[in-house]
């Protein structure tokens, strides 16, 4: 399929994963719409997928405000013209055990990667519908098949975001709405580097670009396919 001419709006859209696929999908002539909590991150970005000749603006809050959430996706629908795609990226991975992190953090991690999909979603929505059709992806992780020490929080959010884009997709689908939910394995993101998951070594740990591919991959599928549910590992870490 071609995507030219299609908006897609990206949480979590100033760096990492959300950037690289802004930026692979601007160069398939997708007009894009970012989202996040760090204003001047997003406004390079905009700047950055402006040079590939698509409509480009962003839009500033936080994923765990639903409020705030609703009312950046509809300023993003009204700039670019509407929604054909949602890719749900933003989220965050704060790492320690059980004993030891904080509740308050453990119910950050679940309020921002879980209800901030839902929020995006649920948001997003209205305008797939009256459309007729679009695209959601959900990025969860690995984490969310088979959670590891250490990591409580992030694996419990990711495997709620799988069972959720599931439902979504068993709800939407005979609208026309495809559902895709994503399990990539560490990605040598800023979150993973600077979490100390991966050294980011691009010979043997998968890079953004790789997954950035992937998504834009599956968004051309004839609308026909529908890739329900992928992983994506590095080949030999």
């Amino acid at each position: 399929m071609n995507l030219q001419g299609k908006n897609a709006i990206i949480t979590g859209g100033g760096r990492g994963l959300g950037k690289a696929v802004a930026l692979i999908l601007a160069s398939e002539g997708v007009n894009v719409g970012i989202t996040g909590r760090n204003e001047e991150n997003l406004k390079m970005t905009v700047e950055e997928i402006k040079k590939h000749g698509v409509n480009a603006s962003y839009a500033v809050f936080s994923i765990d405000n639903e409020i705030h959430v609703k009312a950046g996706i509809e300023s993003l629908a009204e700039q670019l013209g509407g929604i054909d795609i949602l890719i749900n990226n933003a989220g965050i991975g704060d790492f320690g055990s059980i004993e030891e992190m904080s509740s308050e953090v453990w119910e950050q991690v679940i309020k921002t990667n879980l209800f901030g999909v839902y929020y995006a979603a649920k948001a997003v929505y209205p305008f797939l519908k009256q459309k007729g059709e679009g695209d959601i992806i959900n990025v969860a992780s690995t984490a969310g098949l088979k959670g590891g020490p250490n990591m409580s929080a992030y694996a419990a959010s990711k495997a709620a975001v799988v069972s959720l884009s599931q439902s979504m997709m068993a709800e939407w689908r005979k609208q026309n709405i495809r559902v895709v939910t994503l399990t990539p394995s560490t990605i040598a993101s800023d979150m993973s580097i600077e979490g100390g998951l991966t050294d980011g070594n691009p010979d043997k740990v998968l890079q953004p670009e790789d997954f950035a591919e992937w998504v834009r991959d599956i968004l051309k599928m004839n609308r026909r396919a529908l890739i329900a549910n992928g992983s994506i590992f590095s080949t030999n870490p």
